[in-house]
């Protein structure tokens, strides 16, 4: 497997001169609303934080997108247009994600909108997407339970990623975990993923005194009460930790897990939303062996990827960027939304939607993706991989193909009943 880099750069060209704005910049010089005459450029809006405690995950997204345009400008752009990037920074602040989407879609009058990660930066745009007609090329995975025309679910449901986790964890090949401590930040990917898993971990025979659910606040810095917690759970039996914290929250977590000598061989913990790019801010050496689970790993051998981490090193001026799964899904989601605008021959966002059910590409993981039917989500695969001393994850558990979205769970009412009698933390 591929061993890869550890540690980040200086950005350069075109990433570099969207860094260097505050909270709204462009990337190439634009007058007036240029995307609405027929010979001018097609503009694309990135709502991605580039500060705040989600820049540690959705920095990089707003790189990897000026990087994707910037290849497509160079193949000639789209529809004889040049592609124009405008690029903002929510500051991972939601009240900001709506009013900086309103403006990108109104007064700078882009045409599509890739952005945003957490899901209440989603949600609160969503109204604006709807108001405005707009469509969205969303990258994270996500806790399911919505499903609307004006978003593109480029990330992995529960169903695709949390579920085949637990029943990984639960099988003699994931070590037979009878005991499952649920952490994530107070936010609404957590709660909502760990009410599924209640009601799923019940339907798995596990008993509710054999599960803990808690949630820290967003940017949570003292970890020290939850991992001694974990650990007092853990004497109960053979335990496993299913972690959805957001952001850097995730670096002092890590932290202290190490400062308590919690290791993977007597309690693993398995990430849900961190991977490459947030592993790249810390030393990961004391984490080796505890896990991640995603639809993509950096270390996959495909000619797909090879070429892409070429090009995305060449183009970002540095041979140790790592690229993450969230990265994979801004991949998927550019080149579907290219290829919808050339079949429907226009950029207007309601034209590309309907175009879009046609459309297919060749992810990262070697596979075709398009999008499952009308539920604007995509089909993926998953992986389960330990992380390595290099920052990157060794594969242990692959799925068999792509798995369906089932972005409405069966799961989630009964997990709510569960919780339903107090013990909802």
């Amino acid at each position: 497997m591929r061993q890869g880099p550890t540690r980040r750069r200086v950005l350069s060209g075109l990433a570099a001169m969207a860094a260097a704005g505050g909270g709204f910049a462009r990337v190439a010089p634009a007058a007036g609303r240029p995307a609405q005459a027929a010979g001018g450029p097609i503009r694309i809006g990135i709502l991605h934080s580039l500060s705040g405690t989600m820049a540690i995950s959705e920095s990089t997204l707003k790189d990897v997108l000026l990087m994707l345009i910037d290849r497509q400008n160079r193949a000639g752009g789209v529809l004889g247009r040049r592609l124009e990037p405008v690029v903002v920074d929510p500051a991972s602040s939601w009240p900001r994600f709506a009013q900086l989407a309103t403006h990108l879609l109104e007064a700078e009058g882009v045409d599509v909108l890739f952005g945003c990660y957490a899901s209440p930066s989603r949600k609160i745009v969503l109204p604006v997407l709807e108001r405005l007609d707009g469509l969205l090329f969303y990258p994270a995975p996500y806790e399911g339970q919505e499903q609307s025309p004006h978003v593109v679910y480029l990330g992995a449901t529960p169903q695709q990623q949390a579920v085949p986790t637990v029943d990984h964890l639960l099988s003699a090949e994931g070590g037979s975990v009878r005991r499952f401590y649920l952490l994530g930040t107070d936010d609404i990917h957590p709660r909502t993923v760990n009410t599924i898993l209640a009601g799923y971990l019940q339907s798995r025979q596990v008993r509710r005194e054999d599960f803990v659910i808690r949630y820290v606040p967003f940017g949570e810095t003292d970890w020290r009460p939850v991992v001694a917690d974990i650990r007092a759970f853990a004497h109960g039996g053979k335990t496993a930790v299913i972690n959805t914290i957001a952001g850097d929250a995730n670096l002092h977590f890590y932290r202290e897990l190490v400062r308590q000598e919690v290791h993977a061989s007597n309690i693993p913990v398995v990430a849900l939303s961190i991977g490459e790019q947030e592993l790249a801010a810390v030393d990961v050496t004391p984490l080796v062996g505890h896990l991640t689970a995603a639809s993509y790993f950096m270390s996959l051998e495909t000619p797909e990827n090879d070429a892409f981490i070429r090009d995305w090193q060449d183009w970002i001026g540095d041979d140790l960027r790592v690229v993450s799964a969230a990265m994979e899904g801004c991949v998927i989601g550019f080149d579907l939304w290219v290829q919808a605008v050339q079949a429907a021959r226009t950029s207007s966002a309601p034209a590309v939607r309907e175009a879009l059910a046609d459309c297919r590409t060749r992810s990262l993981t070697g596979h075709d993706i398009g999008l499952d039917g009308l539920s604007m989500h995509v089909r993926k695969p998953l992986m389960i991989g330990e992380i390595q001393a290099t920052g990157q994850m060794m594969p242990v558990w692959l799925s068999d193909g792509l798995i369906d979205p089932v972005p409405w769970s069966r799961w989630w009412r009964r997990g709510t009943r569960i919780l339903s009698d107090g013990a909802f933390p």
